[in-house]
C-alpha cells in the first residue's frame, strides 16, 4: 500500500543560512533533523514524501534539501511531492484580512496537499525529531486502512517528561486517554516547564508521564475533506482575524468531542529531540552523537537503510 509522510515546512525562513533553527546542523556530515525523519520514515516503510513548504523559498529549499532527498529517494524508490502553503488560499468566498501576515496554521498547511494525497498519511512537523519507533507505530497503523474506516486516525503519544526543555518552556498538547488506549481530548497547554519533580505550569504541577501530542499523527485520505469543512467552520467563528490558527491538534480535539472521528495514541517511549531554544542546539547535537555512539544510526546516514 502507498504511504505518504507529510513533513510540515513552510514554517522555515526565507532567509537560508544561520539562524534558521530547521536548518540547524545536528549530525556528524551537517544532517539536519528532518534528515533523521526521512530516515525514518523510509526505514518504516512509507514510500510517498510531502514536503509542504511556501513558494518564494522552494528555489532554496530545493538546494538545501530536496535536491540532495530526492536523490536519496531514487535509490529507495519514494515518490517526492512538493505542496505550497499559501496565506490566500481559503474557502470561496473568504477573502484574507488586510494586514494578516501569520500562516493560517497546520489545518492548512495539510489542505496545501489537497490533490496529492489519496493514500492514507502521516504528517509531522520540520523541525523535531521523533525517534525510529514512532513512525514504524504509525506506518504500521497506516496499513490497515480501509475506505470503510475514514474517521479512523493515530497519533503519536510521548511521554511529557521526554519532551521537556532545559531551557525554558515548551507548548504541548496534553492528551486525555481512555483505558482502551483511544484519545478523548487534546488539551494545547502552554509554557510548561521542566522541574526537579516533572513539569509544571505556573503554580500547577502536571503529570510527567502523560502522553502529549507532538504534532505526528497518522491521518486517512477522507480527512482532507474534513479539514476543508473545519477550514470553513473556522472563519464561522472567527475571533482575531489578524492571528486566530486552524490548528489540526484543535480541530481534531473538537471533532473527538462530537463523537465524529476516533484517535488511536500510539506511545512513543522515545525521546523528542527539537530547537525551541538556541540553547537546546548542543543538547540535540549530543542526543545524536550518542544515538550514532550507540549504532541506533549510521555516520553515513542513508546508507543503512534495508
Amino acid at each position: 500500500m502507498k504511504t505518504s509522510l507529510v513533513i510540515m515546512a513552510a514554517g522555515i525562513g526565507s532567509r537560508f543560512g544561520g539562524g534558521i533553527k530547521q536548518l540547524e546542523p545536528v549530525g556528524p556530515n551537517g544532517e539536519i533533523i528532518m534528515d533523521y525523519s526521512i530516515h525514518d520514515a523510509i526505514a518504516a516503510g512509507f514510500n510517498k514524501i510531502i514536503f509542504i513548504i511556501r513558494k518564494d523559498i522552494e528555489e532554496d529549499f530545493r538546494e538545501v534539501i530536496g535536491n540532495r532527498i530526492e536523490e536519496v529517494a531514487k535509490k529507495y524508490d519514494v515518490e517526492i511531492a512538493y505542496a505550497f502553503q499559501d496565506l490566500k488560499a481559503l474557502p470561496e468566498g473568504i477573502e484574507c484580512p488586510e494586514g494578516r501576515t501569520k500562516p493560517w496554521g497546520t489545518g492548512q498547511a495539510v489542505l496545501a496537499c489537497d490533490g496529492l494525497i489519496n493514500e492514507p498519511f502521516a504528517v509531522i512537523n520540520a523541525d523535531d525529531y521523533y525517534g525510529k519507533e514512532a513512525f514504524v507505530q504509525i506506518h504500521d497503523f497506516l496499513l490497515d486502512y480501509t475506505p470503510e474506516k475514514p474517521n479512523h486516525l493515530a497519533m503519536a503519544g510521548f511521554i511529557l517528561k521526554n519532551t521537556l526543555s532545559d531551557n525554558g518552556g515548551v507548548t504541548r498538547g496534553i492528551c486525555a486517554v481512555n483505558k482502551e488506549g483511544y484519545l478523548t481530548d487534546v488539551e494545547e497547554t502552554k509554557n510548561i516547564e521542566k522541574t526537579s519533580t516533572g513539569a509544571r505550569v505556573g503554580d500547577r504541577e502536571i503529570d510527567p508521564n502523560v502522553n502529549v501530542s507532538m504534532n505526528f499523527w497518522g491521518l486517512t485520505p477522507e480527512f482532507v475533506n474534513t479539514l476543508k469543512e473545519g477550514f470553513v467552520e473556522f472563519f464561522e467563528n472567527i475571533k482575531d482575524p489578524l492571528k486566530d490558527e486552524y490548528l489540526l491538534p484543535i480541530y481534531i480535539g473538537e471533532l473527538l468531542r462530537e463523537n465524529k472521528l476516533s484517535v488511536k495514541v500510539l506511545e512513543v517511549q522515545d525521546s523528542w529531540f527539537g530547537v525551541t531554544y538556541k540553547e537546546d542546539a548542543p543538547v540535540v547535537k549530543a542526543s545524536f552523537k550518542e544515538l550514532i555512539d550507540n549504532n541506533v544510526y549510521s555516520t553515513d546516514l542513508f546508507n543503512d537503510i534495508k
